[in-house]
């Protein structure tokens, strides 16, 4: 899902103060902020010169996030991004590659077409179910025969979580029967894979245990830059290759490392409470009982709540989203500047991460009852 019509706003700070506005940011987890022991954690940190693989604190990182994940190795990274591309690379090694995902996937939408683009890999996407998943009979229909007329079917990407949904580990069973069969690699985006371990009740191990690497995003817990990619050694040492390549051969990057380390201990545990908060903000849009407002509580697995937007007035999630935004009544309901992301004209995202506290839920709450009362009343005016 991409995003649609939208905007933004470097004086919303200054707009909310003007208003007396109470301001709830919502668009992403990657809104979140160093905590205070992140900072001091980067004051602190021992340094050295990764690209010489020489930092303490990058090793230190990437030891902690191998041994979590079960891997034999794991590579710090500046983005999700750079950390898909170089597991892309490295599993496509001949020219006319192709890779299979899901077409509402990072991968596929929000990464340019990096793989196509810089790696001459050809991205063929499958219809994603309403579960994350993607139907394994389609796979294999598209997996080519070798022949010298079509792309080598080299690898099979999946995204957990996916759209704030917890991918189900049976089906990751049944898709690595079939990747083994075809002999496929296997990369998990696992942007958010912290999410899907504390919503499964998983260990992330698990999750990512027949997977032949897996990346996990470090700047969605807070932590200012940096996502971590695992896998075997001699997977990280060709991708600390491809890294360097791609200009991520960073230094003293053990600044950022640092506040990795304190995201890991300190924030993963946490996100149990934005799930809470998350459902909390779904259910109440339900129960406002407004035909034009509805979540699907049944797939808010996690931090993301998906307000499907539809009415026979033109009112779009747009709409909605910049109400929300947006103070036009001097009463406490309405003083509260909620931001939220647009996806498509009908369907509009909230994202809850640290930061967002229960009183800061409470506000975004009343908000947006608020908001679907005023739209409520518009229409039985009419």
């Amino acid at each position: 899902m991409s995003t649609y019509g939208q905007s933004s706003s470097p004086r919303i700070r200054d707009y909310a103060k003007e208003r007396k506005a109470l301001l709830v940011d919502l668009r992403s987890d990657t809104i979140s902020r160093p905590s205070p022991a992140m900072k001091r954690a980067i004051a602190e940190a021992e340094l050295g010169d990764d690209v010489w693989s020489e930092d303490p604190t990058v090793i230190k990182l990437e030891e902690k996030a191998a041994e979590l994940l079960g891997k034999e190795a794991a590579l710090f990274v500046s983005s999700g991004t750079m950390g898909n591309l170089i597991s892309v690379l490295n599993h496509c090694d001949v020219r006319g590659s192709e890779a299979y995902c899901g077409e509402d996937s990072h991968i596929v939408l929000h990464e340019q077409g990096g793989a196509a683009q810089i790696g001459g890999v050809t991205v063929c996407p499958l219809p994603n179910n309403v579960d994350g998943t993607f139907d394994l009979r389609k796979l294999e229909n598209k997996i080519k025969a070798d022949r010298q007329h079509e792309p080598i079917s080299k690898l099979v990407a999946v995204e957990n979580t996916i759209n704030g949904k917890v991918v189900p580990q049976k089906w990751i069973d049944e898709l690595a029967e079939l990747a083994k069969k075809h002999h496929l690699k296997m990369h998990m985006d696992g942007a958010r894979l912290w999410n899907a371990s504390v919503a499964s009740g998983l260990l992330a191990s698990k999750i990512v245990e027949k997977f032949d690497s897996a990346t996990f995003c470090l700047s969605k817990l807070g932590a200012p830059v940096g996502s971590v990619l695992c896998g075997n050694r001699e997977f990280i040492a060709k991708a600390r290759r491809v890294r360097k390549v791609l200009g991520g051969g960073m230094r003293q990057v053990g600044i950022l490392a640092a506040a990795g380390i304190v995201a890991l201990d300190e924030i993963v545990p946490l996100l149990r409470d934005d799930h809470r908060r998350a459902f909390q903000i779904a259910k109440t849009i339900n129960d406002m009982n407004c035909n034009t407002f509805n979540v699907d509580l049944q797939t808010t697995h996690t931090n993301m709540v998906l307000i499907k937007v539809t009415s026979n007035d033109n009112y779009t999630a747009l709409d909605f989203v910049n109400r929300l935004q947006t103070v036009k009544e001097d009463v406490d309901d309405d003083r509260v500047v909620v931001r939220g992301l647009t996806l498509t004209p009908e369907l509009a995202r909230l994202v809850w991460y640290y930061e967002i506290t229960d009183e800061m839920t409470d506000a975004a709450e009343r908000k947006i009852k608020y908001v679907i009362r005023e739209y409520q009343a518009k229409r039985n005016e009419k």
